[in-house]
């Protein structure tokens, strides 16, 4: 009976230090586990609250409640026009917001990619400028590569002088819709347009209608880290193939006068009637 009670108490002793064992390893890994996370925490900062779209949202759509829910974002990390306020993004006056971007599911809602409460998605051109429309084929259009938020220069091409003239007329204007699409996002490949809408000043809409309707208009990208502006002279088909200026030599006919006198006063010329 005693050896029985030895063999237990043997046995329990030995399940009990096994436990205690297993327990200082969970222990163990658990500290090295909180340790982690305080470490990435440290690294991350603060967090705070921000508004997330849970599904694609095209360009045009409205943006509402059920579009959007709320995640942590690094404090430190945060895009300027991000929303962290709802009453922010959800007016009380119940108008609703407009995509302007095409957004992927939990993309942050920026204020640059939606419109102003109860504004739709459209054309958004700056205080005084106007949209005018420049009809484009493969060549003039850059074989299809031209995109909202491109910028261009015009070049016009009509009769000159010295027979068909190219000058370039306005610099680095930008685009704001390609056809009906003013939205860049959309466009995953090249796209043969046939009108391109660029914002310009009232003076410049006058300069591109008379130019449109007395000749061709061709567009030559910028590329959009280009911050120099294009500097071309006029060029025509003399100069195009190298012939040299002409030179026009005028032929002066002589002149007849017949000068009277009257004693010691000369008196006016008179022309010769022969």
């Amino acid at each position: 009976m005693r050896g029985m009670f030895a063999l237990v108490l043997l046995m329990g002793l030995g399940l009990a230090g096994a436990a205690v064992y297993m327990a200082q390893g969970y222990i163990s890994q658990t500290q090295v586990a909180l340790e982690k996370e305080r470490e990435a925490r440290k690294r991350l900062g603060p967090m705070v609250e921000v508004f997330v779209t849970n599904k694609p949202l095209n360009y045009g759509a409205p943006l509402s409640r059920e579009d959007v829910q709320k995640i942590l974002w690094p404090a430190n990390a945060l895009p300027e026009t991000i929303f962290k306020d709802e009453t922010a993004l959800f007016p009380e006056t119940g108008k609703p917001r407009y995509v302007l971007r095409q957004m992927e599911k939990f993309e942050p809602v920026l204020a640059v990619k939606v419109t102003e409460p109860g504004v739709e998605a459209g054309l958004r051109l700056a205080s005084g400028m106007r949209a005018f429309a420049i009809k484009v084929d493969v060549a003039s259009g850059v074989s299809g590569f031209l995109q909202p938020g491109d910028r261009v220069d015009v070049y016009w091409t009509g009769a000159g002088a010295n027979g068909e003239t190219t000058r370039l007329i306005e610099k680095t204007i930008p685009i704001v819709a390609v056809d009906q699409t003013a939205n860049a996002d959309l466009a995953t490949s090249a796209i043969i347009a046939r009108t391109v809408t660029v914002e310009v000043s009232p003076q410049q809409v006058a300069r591109l209608a008379q130019a449109q309707a007395t000749g061709r208009l061709s567009l030559s990208l910028v590329g959009r880290d280009d911050t120099t502006e294009a500097d071309a002279a006029p060029v025509d088909t003399r100069i195009l193939i190298g012939e040299p200026d002409r030179i026009v030599v005028i032929e002066e006919k002589p002149s007849c006068t017949i000068r009277t006198r009257r004693g010691a006063e000369l008196m006016e010329s008179i022309p010769c009637t022969n």
